[in-house]
């Protein structure tokens, strides 16, 4: 009985060491569910080892920062941390971590302000007694996790997501939603504080008023994220449907002219037979497989082959560059560009540098050629992307070319290479395999899964 008692004094009266211990599980329990809100709303595929990590690292600097950080300071460094631990873990963009640390908290603040100034009125309590005494502490805490783990739920009930792969928005569009974010977190941290320390003073109409509030704020500025990623989307696909209207328009003067020649060709191809001339046939043959291959390219740059927008934009674009140069180019596309085990961002950037290379290249040629090929090696667990170019300068060096500064150029900073090598080391699954023959320089980009 009196072991008892002796615990229900220690859960009923101020004890610093009590509260103390209650920090650790609670620090743990709180990763665990803002680790559930991100991935859930983000749709991320986070494995066991990157979970244990950030809950791991993510408690720790919160018990640090509760310990040794003075408030309100405690509060930001807390978030500026998380920021950091999320997009070093999950390996995601900026505007992705940006939204992923600031969600969480978001979701916490919103259930904080409703509940407390209710819970410190019906326990008769203020926020000292709240904070100095461990069954208040430990009640309070229960209420919090089990409403943010039903949200939880919901979202996942609900299939509540946020597509990112929607997020093709300009720089400029970028800046503005970063600065929201930032302006948000802003809001949080110090409506957080104020939650901490006013909250007991205050009319339980304010609180339901500042809950309200806050509710609103951050369901508009969510509500404009999604429009705005919605009208980049419809942007991009403008685009493209004005690049694919260029290329219908010459895939279809390509085949008027084929239909209106038919009757020519055929009676050309006519006369090689009857003279039983099969060199003139395969000379005549050759110049007609030009065009052929011409009309066979310009149906691959169809944005339902090409099924990744920003891909689609940037072969489109290049293809039309090297067209006004002269330069013939042949593309394979036997691969589905959504399943590329890779950031896109950081594919087309080596796909870019890749293509203005062989193009800088190709044109100084006589022969101007640039073979594109897109494919899956199943097999040895790979994709492919192969850009190959016939080339003047016999005597270049594969391993001096991804040197930084270095160019055979005038004018050229040098950088594209060394920026592509740059890329493929930070990845591990990633390789760029260098070659040449004596008419073609190959590049072969390997992207293992």
């Amino acid at each position: 009985m009196e072991l008892l008692n002796n615990i229900w004094s220690a859960l009923t009266t101020p004890n610093e060491t009590l509260i103390n211990i209650i920090l650790l599980p609670s620090g743990i329990i709180e990763a665990i569910l803002t680790l559930m809100i991100f991935t859930t709303v983000l749709n991320l595929k986070s494995n066991l080892k990157q979970s244990a990590i950030y809950v791991t690292i993510c408690t720790i600097i919160s018990l640090i920062n509760i310990y040794f950080i003075p408030s309100p300071f405690n509060t930001f460094i807390n978030y500026i941390c998380m920021f950091i631990v999320i997009t070093l873990t999950f390996k995601i963009s900026i505007l992705q971590s940006l939204f992923a640390t600031i969600l969480p908290p978001i979701i916490f603040a919103l259930v904080g302000t409703l509940i407390l100034n209710p819970y410190f009125t019906l326990f008769n309590i203020s926020y000292e007694h709240s904070a100095t005494i461990p069954l208040y502490r430990i009640i309070y805490l229960l209420i919090m996790y089990f409403i943010v783990f039903a949200i939880v739920l919901l979202l996942q009930i609900k299939n509540i997501r946020l597509d990112y792969s929607k997020f093709n928005v300009d720089s400029k569009s970028k800046n503005v939603l970063v600065f929201n974010l930032i302006v948000g977190f802003l809001a949080l941290g110090i409506q957080a504080i104020i939650t901490i320390y006013y909250t007991d003073t205050l009319p339980i109409i304010i609180s339901f008023l500042s809950f309200l509030s806050m509710l609103a704020y951050f369901s508009i500025s969510i509500y404009s994220l999604t429009r705005v990623i919605k009208l980049s989307s419809t942007t991009q696909k403008l685009q493209n449907a004005e690049e694919y209207n260029k290329t219908l328009t010459i895939l279809h003067d390509s085949v008027r002219g084929f239909k209106h020649d038919f009757d020519n060709i055929v009676t050309t191809i006519g006369g090689y037979v009857k003279t039983n001339d099969m060199e003139g046939l395969k000379k005549y043959y050759v110049q007609l497989e030009d065009d052929c291959q011409k009309v066979n390219n310009l149906y691959v740059l169809n944005p339902k082959l090409i099924n990744n927008p920003g891909v689609y934009s940037l072969l489109t674009t290049k293809y039309h560059e090297a067209e006004g140069k002269g330069i013939k180019i042949n593309m394979s596309l036997l691969l589905d560009l959504n399943t590329l085990h890779m950031k896109i961002y950081e594919f087309t950037r080596i796909l870019g540098i890749l293509l203005d290379n062989a193009i800088d290249a190709s044109s100084e040629c006589d022969e101007k050629i640039i073979n594109i090929i897109f494919r899956d090696d199943s097999k040895n667990h790979r994709q492919l992307v192969i850009v190959e170019n016939t080339y003047k300068d016999k005597n270049i060096d594969t391993e001096k070319i991804f040197n930084k500064g270095y160019s055979g150029k005038e004018n050229h900073t040098g950088l594209g290479l060394w920026e592509v090598r740059k890329i493929i080391g930070k990845s591990k699954n990633l390789n760029l395999h260098t070659s040449k023959t004596d008419k073609y320089f190959s590049q072969q980009i390997e992207i293992y899964y």
